[in-house]
Order: structure tokens, then C-alpha cells, then sequence
């Protein structure tokens, strides 16, 4: 119905009109009505759709009846028959995105032929959202198509960017397909029509449709009070996250503060401790030179007993003077290592907050990113539920225009009824003057032959008169 099966030579015999831009434009009419359905039904239902969807299995039978019109059929020297296959691996080649379902395909082992390989990968780009970017790609490589399509193939001609285009809209569907329950060797190619056609009893029976539609309404108004609720919610960790960075700043500037503080104080410590060695290499220097003087004394021990009192005295005051020093330089000694601990804790707690800042950053760019693609989604709603809406009005100006009509068709018949009545009386009065006519007609014709006979009579006898 949609594609002939003779090949591209048989059908160029045609000269009164060409069936290959007709294939062509039969495959893009029937993709653009498929690939609505399948958008409509995820809209309606709101969730994944899976295989045992029919819109679904239809747009793919549709995909590979498009990307199988003009494939060249004849065998190559060496490298033997074309596949589509062959195509659809050479897609990773402009785009690292396609390798990882190429790879996938190609592990698959339930799928044995080239063709069920070509329909596997159709449905991973799907999934995956970017079936339309590697349609693109071939559509726009013509030398790479050119090996594999005949020049009046459908992804060859104006139609594969149509294709391209209505496949973008694609990207809103989420699709959950398991590929090892499929048969996708020995896929079915028929397509129901009866989805897409209209009879004309029934125009204007669009009851179904409008309850659809409400529902379609309802589930994008749901859709949309949630978005609006995570929008919410974000914003109010957003703000959280914020009022958390800037306490952790405002902790991290105190304690910046308090560490040029500390290294301060370390600074005027260890200055301290500088004098406090000096003085007690001078009181080292006076311990010696006690010493000596104590040698001394000891050599001159005739000298005057007062002044060696006095010298005792001395010696007694500078070792006093000197264990005090010591403990001084012991208690700032420990105090040098305690402020150094306190300030290698400071330093380990200010590159703690700096990381939590970080991460906390890193959050807050991943909300905001979350928080702009819920703006995204919250306007493609709107807009959606703008189009509906604008759909219903319209619908609802049409069946006012046909109730209009209906009710004018009602007065016609009304009227109609009326004139009818009045002609069957008057053809009831005009059947019966027919028949008082027809009646005066017999009885005139009956006279007619009576007086015919009278003068046959007369003549008869007159001439019998005349006779004698």
C-alpha cells in the first residue's frame, strides 16, 4: 500500500506520473501521522511507553519501511550484499554518542540477521533521544548515503529532512523496550490504517475525542501543578543552600581572622623567645664568669671573709635568677608547640569549609541546572496546554456552527413537512376532478356513438327512400 516492491529500474518505466515521489510522499504523510499518535498517547498517559504499544510498533515499522526505500539491492564483488546495518555503524564515526548502542547491538544474542541488527539500533536511539541527530547526520553525509541508496531513495531527497525534522519531536517521548523479548528478525511490516482514517458518518461524532482531550487537559495541568511543587521545593533548598554558604563564609572570614590573629601572637612569641635566649646565653655568660670568680676565690682565700660573703651571695642570686629563666624558656617552649598544633587544627578545619563550600557550590549549580530544566518543562506544559486549549475552542465554535446548521436543517424540514401536506391535498382535489372528467368523458363518448348510430340510421333510410 505505502511502498511498491518492484525495484527502482521497473518503476522508472512509468511516464505519466512518478510512483517513487509518491512512496515517498505515502511514507512521510503516514510517519507524520504515526509519530503524532505516539506523542499524543505518551502525553495522555504520562509515563514510559513499552513495547506493547501499538502507535509505538507502528512508527517503527514506518522507520524501517523509510530508511529501507532505495536501498540498493545488488551484491558487491567482495564484500557482498548491502545492509542497512552497514549504514547505521558508520553513525559513530561523527557521533562517540552512538557507539555505546552500537556496541550494545552488537553483543546482542538474541538477534542473529543484519536486518533485526538495524531495527535493535533504531530503538536504543530512540530511547536514548537522539534518533533524529543520527538521522541528521546520514542525511547530511550524501557521499556516505550515496554507496548504500539509489538517488530517488527517500533519505537521498527533500522527503529524509522532513523525516528528520518530524522525528525531533520524538525527544519529549520516554520509551522503556526490552529487545531481548522481540522477535526482531522476523518483524511484522503491516500498518493499520484504521487508526488514521475517517468515515463520513463519522464527521462530527467527536464525543470520544473531546473527552480525550480533557483528559489529555487534566493530565497536563497534574503534570504541571507538580512541576510547579518541585519548582518550590528547589527553590526552598535553594535558598537553604545559600543561607548555609553564607554562614560557612562568614565562619570561614572568622577564622581567617583569628589565624592572622594567632600568627600574629606566634610572631610576638617567638620574638620573645629570641630575648629570652639571649638573656640566658647572658646568664650563661654570668653563670661562667661565677664560676671563674669562684676559682678565684678559691685561690685567694686570705682575701677578707665579708667579701667572700658578699660574693656567695651573688653566686647564690644568679643560680636563682638562672633556674627562673630556665623554667621561663620551658613554659614558652611549650607554649610554641601548643600555638603550633592549634594552628595546624586551624589550618586542616579552614580547608574542611573550603571543601564543604565547593560542594556546596557544585549542589547549587546542579539545582540551578535542575530548576531551569523544570522551567523548560513547566513551559513546553503551558504551551501544550495553550494548543488544547485553543483546539477546544475551536472545537467548541464548530459544534455551535453545527448546531446552527442543525437547527436551520430542522426549520427546512419543518417547512418541508408543511408543503408536503399541502400538495397531497391538492393532488387528492386534482385526482378527483380527474376522475369526474374521466367519468363526463365515458358518458360524452357514450352519446357520441349513440348519435353516430341515429344518423347512420337516418342516412340508411333516406337512401332507401330515395331508392323506391
Amino acid at each position: 500500500l505505502l511502498v511498491d516492491r518492484r525495484s527502482m529500474g521497473e518503476r522508472r518505466l512509468w511516464t505519466n506520473r512518478d510512483p517513487v515521489a509518491l512512496e515517498r510522499n505515502n511514507l512521510v504523510s503516514i510517519s507524520q501521522l504515526v509519530i503524532k499518535s505516539v506523542v499524543d498517547s505518551s502525553l495522555r498517559f504520562g509515563r514510559q511507553l513499552d513495547s506493547d504499544n501499538t502507535p509505538l510498533h507502528q512508527l517503527f515499522v514506518v522507520l524501517d519501511l523509510a530508511l529501507r526505500h532505495g536501498l540498493k539491492t545488488s551484491r558487491r564483488l567482495l564484500l557482498g550484499k548491502r545492509e542497512l546495518w552497514d549504514l547505521l555503524q558508520n553513525v559513530e564515526k561523527f557521533d562517540h554518542a552512538a557507539s555505546d548502542i552500537t556496541a550494545t547491538v552488537r553483543d546482542l544474542t538474541t538477534v542473529k540477521t543484519a536486518a533485526g541488527r538495524a531495527r535493535a539500533w533504531v530503538r536504543l536511539a530512540l530511547m536514548q533521544k537522539k534518533l533524529a541527530d543520527y538521522l541528521k547526520i546520514l542525511v547530511d553525509n550524501k557521499d556516505l548515503i550515496a554507496e548504500f541508496y539509489e538517488p530517488e531513495a527517500l533519505i537521498c531527497s527533500e522527503e529524509g529532512v522532513l523525516l528528520t525534522g518530524l522525528l525531533v519531536s520524538l525527544n519529549i517521548v520516554d520509551c522503556n523496550l526490552c529487545l531481548k523479548e522481540e522477535d526482531l528478525d522476523n518483524q511484522e511490516g503491516v500498518i493499520d490504517l484504521s487508526y488514521y482514517l475517517r468515515r463520513k458518518e463519522d464527521i462530527g461524532r467527536d464525543d470520544n475525542n473531546e473527552v480525550v482531550e480533557e483528559k489529555d487537559i487534566n493530565t497536563v495541568i497534574d503534570q504541571k501543578n507538580y512541576i510547579e511543587e518541585m519548582n518550590r521545593n528547589l527553590a526552598a533548598n535553594v535558598t537553604n543552600l545559600q543561607a548555609r554558604i553564607e554562614s560557612l563564609t562568614n565562619t570561614n572570614a572568622l577564622m581567617r581572622e583569628d589565624l592572622a590573629i594567632n600568627k600574629k601572637k606566634i610572631g610576638t612569641l617567638q620574638h620573645e623567645n629570641n630575648s629570652l635566649n639571649m638573656e640566658v646565653e647572658k646568664q650563661l655568660n654570668m653563670a661562667n664568669l661565677s664560676r671563674v670568680m669562684k676559682s678565684e676565690v678559691e685561690k685567694y682565700n686570705d682575701l677578707d671573709p665579708k667579701k667572700e660573703n658578699e660574693i656567695e651571695d651573688k653566686l647564690s642570686d644568679e643560680k636563682i635568677a638562672k633556674s627562673e629563666l630556665e623554667k621561663e624558656l620551658h613554659l614558652e617552649i611549650q607554649m610554641k608547640a601548643e600555638m603550633e598544633m592549634a594552628m595546624k587544627l586551624l589550618e586542616k578545619d579552614v580547608h574542611e569549609k573550603q571543601d564543604t563550600i565547593i560542594s556546596l557550590r557544585s549542589q547549587l549549580e546542579d539545582i540551578k541546572s535542575i530548576n531551569l530544566e523544570m522551567y523548560t518543562k513547566l513551559a513546553e506544559c503551558e504551551k501544550s496546554l495553550t494548543y488544547k486549549s485553543d483546539i477546544i475552542q475551536k472545537l467548541e465554535m464548530k459544534t455551535v456552527a453545527m448546531a446552527d446548521t442543525l437547527q436551520q436543517l430542522d426549520q427546512k424540514f419543518v417547512d418541508t413537512e408543511k408543503s408536503f401536506s399541502g400538495s397531497k391535498t391538492q393532488n387528492a382535489d386534482l385526482r378527483s376532478r380527474v376522475v369526474e372528467s374521466e367519468t363526463k368523458i365515458v358518458e360524452l363518448e357514450s352519446d357520441i356513438k349513440i348519435e353516430r348510430q341515429w344518423r347512420e340510421r337516418l342516412q340508411e333510410a333516406s337512401i332507401g327512400d330515395k331508392e323506391t
